[in-house]
């Protein structure tokens, strides 16, 4: 006996299949009744459906179990079928009726059949359309990505604009160390317990999105922007099941607040000022939050008008050599000079500041160095042949110099082309805190000093490992940062005095000739002697001076 009629399941088959082919017309409260429908005509209890994202998931059971219709009746698997898509992700539909319902007839079945495997096949496609937009705004560790972040700004722009909107790009501060010391997988345990405060904290007022690694970025409204920056300047997190144990983290953040009209077309437009600011706030010359206004694109063509006329001012010999002299208090006489470089464009000079930067972004930096080396190697040759006085001249060279294996090499053969004495070439190089870079620079100071050639640390006392560097490296001579030097405002008792004092002793006592810069006032000249640092450089003397004129400074000299 047949104990389903014909028109009840045309009906709702007809329905189910309208809804499943038509995405334009689905109506998802429509099509779960369409299920209850089938689901009584049929006599079934339940339906479930598994999906996994792949044949090994299933085989280990990871992925999802939905039900799709549960009457609460116990019921025996009746019919199931699975469905294998072309990227091997699965689909499997089982369907259960009471032990006690009906027997359905051949035909019933069949029918019953065609209901599963389009039921299938939709849910198939429905959650593989899923899985592809999960795939597309979402990276492999589940968390939302650079797209989604693209389409949030963007669906924020058409609906309302930016306006009172600020966008953040932040790495965590020393993660690596964090995988190294607690492992990998307390690692993705803090790096989503603070994903998890930094999206509490800026709740329905922003999006927070990973870039990668350690590297977020996030929009958030203007208000919450201080809730924000407390989470930067460091937050504890919390990384094992009971709640005891923490670590906290800090944030390198660059941040953009964005200006009322913003016109937004594309992200890169915020990203590349975000980009420079994050690098600023990891260097923490400003602090581990760097503010930008977004006019980074004036920086960048003035970075690219610098660049492209860097190598017609080396052929047109745009750059000079400004001597800046190096005085013994105590005679006045002019021991020594450091050579800086000035740029004369026109009859204008480029300020070193406009310049020195962008060039030390690449190697053009260590060509102008060689260039400023040659031209003191002429003054001094030119100086030895009319019978000049003639002192030593101190050069800088970038740290860009240090990966160069060959560097000393190149700078004696552009001594030596001038048939200059190496005893009136000195080098100056500035601290480093970097392992390799250091052993370098040990490596090249034995060298330089192998052949004779003096070598200065300059800007002393800058660095974090500064009397590990005097340790480690036997330098000729010692030059001192004007942030040690006392002002007027220090008594003898100040931290910088005594500094000063101690830093000056320490140089005497391992036989370094010891230089300090920045000497503007008669008042700095007498701490100087007081401690026996009795070489001074700075404005009380002179500023840099072109060659003719420190050529009179040379066989005038100062009082003492």
């Amino acid at each position: 006996m047949q104990h389903i009629k014909d028109e009840d399941f045309n009906r709702i088959f007809e329905e189910m299949f309208r809804q499943i082919t038509c995405p334009e017309i689905f109506d998802r409260e429509v099509f779960i009744e369409v299920l209850r429908d089938v689901s009584r005509l049929f006599d079934l209890s339940k339906g479930v459906t598994e999906f996994y994202e792949s044949i090994t998931a299933e085989r280990m059971k990871d992925g999802e179990v939905m039900i799709d219709y549960d009457d609460g009746r116990e019921g025996v698997p009746i019919m199931s079928h699975r469905l294998v898509t072309q990227n091997y992700m699965v689909t499997k539909t089982t369907l259960y009726r009471p032990k006690d319902s009906w027997e359905m007839t051949e035909e019933e079945r069949g029918k019953l059949e065609v209901v599963l495997r389009a039921l299938v096949s939709f849910i198939s496609r429905n959650r593989l359309e899923k899985l592809v937009e999960r795939l597309s705004l979402y990276d492999e560790a589940g968390y939302p990505n650079l797209k989604q972040f693209t389409e949030y700004l963007g669906d924020i722009y058409a609906k309302s604009g930016l306006d009172g909107y600020a966008v953040l790009m932040y790495n965590l501060r020393n993660f690596t160390l964090v995988n190294s010391d607690l492992g990998k997988e307390v690692g993705d345990i803090v790096l989503q317990g603070h994903f998890d405060i930094m999206t509490d904290t800026v709740g329905d007022a922003g999006k927070v999105c990973r870039l990668g690694g350690d590297n977020f970025v996030a929009a958030v409204k203007k208000e919450k922007l201080d809730d924000v920056i407390n989470v930067m300047n460091g937050v504890p997190v919390i990384f094992d099941a009971r709640h005891e144990k923490r670590i906290m983290i800090t944030s390198s953040a660059g941040v953009f607040p964005l200006p009322d009209g913003f016109h937004f077309e594309r992200f890169a437009e915020i990203l590349a000022p975000l980009f420079t600011a994050t690098q600023e706030a990891k260097s923490e010359v400003q602090g581990n939050v760097v503010y930008t206004t977004g006019s980074e694109s004036q920086e960048r063509e003035h970075t690219q008008r610098i660049r492209m006329a860097f190598p017609e001012a080396l052929k047109n010999n745009e750059f000079h050599a400004f001597y800046q002299p190096k005085v013994d208090i105590a005679t006045g006489k002019v021991v020594g000079a450091e050579a800086l470089c000035r740029w004369i464009q026109d009859g204008k000079v480029v300020p070193p500041g406009e310049f020195i930067p962008v060039l030390e972004t690449n190697s053009d930096i260590c060509r102008l160095d060689f260039r400023i080396l040659e031209i003191v190697c002429k003054d001094i040759r030119r100086w030895l042949d009319s019978g000049m006085p003639v002192t030593r001249i101190s050069v800088n060279l970038s740290r860009k110099h240090l990966v160069d294996v060959d560097l000393v090499q190149h700078l004696i053969g552009i001594v030596d082309e001038f048939h200059i004495p190496h005893e009136y070439i000195e080098f100056e190089f500035t601290e480093t805190t970097n392992e390799v870079h250091a052993e370098n620079l040990k490596q090249i100071v034995n060298a330089l000093q192998k052949n004779d050639i003096a070598v200065a640390v300059d800007d002393f006392g800058m660095g974090y490992s500064s009397l590990n560097l005097i340790r480690e490296i036997p330098w000729d001579v010692i030059k001192l940062d004007r942030g040690f030097l006392p002002q007027k405002k220090d008594d003898e008792q100040s931290v910088t005095a005594l500094m000063y004092k101690h830093v000056a002793s320490m140089a005497n006592d391992i036989g370094l000739e010891c230089v300090t810069e920045g000497v503007e006032t008669k008042e700095q000249v007498e701490i100087l002697r007081k401690n026996n640092c009795m070489i001074a450089q700075g404005f009380y003397y002179d500023r840099p001076l072109p060659v003719t004129d420190f050529e009179q400074r040379m066989e005038t000299g100062y009082r003492g």
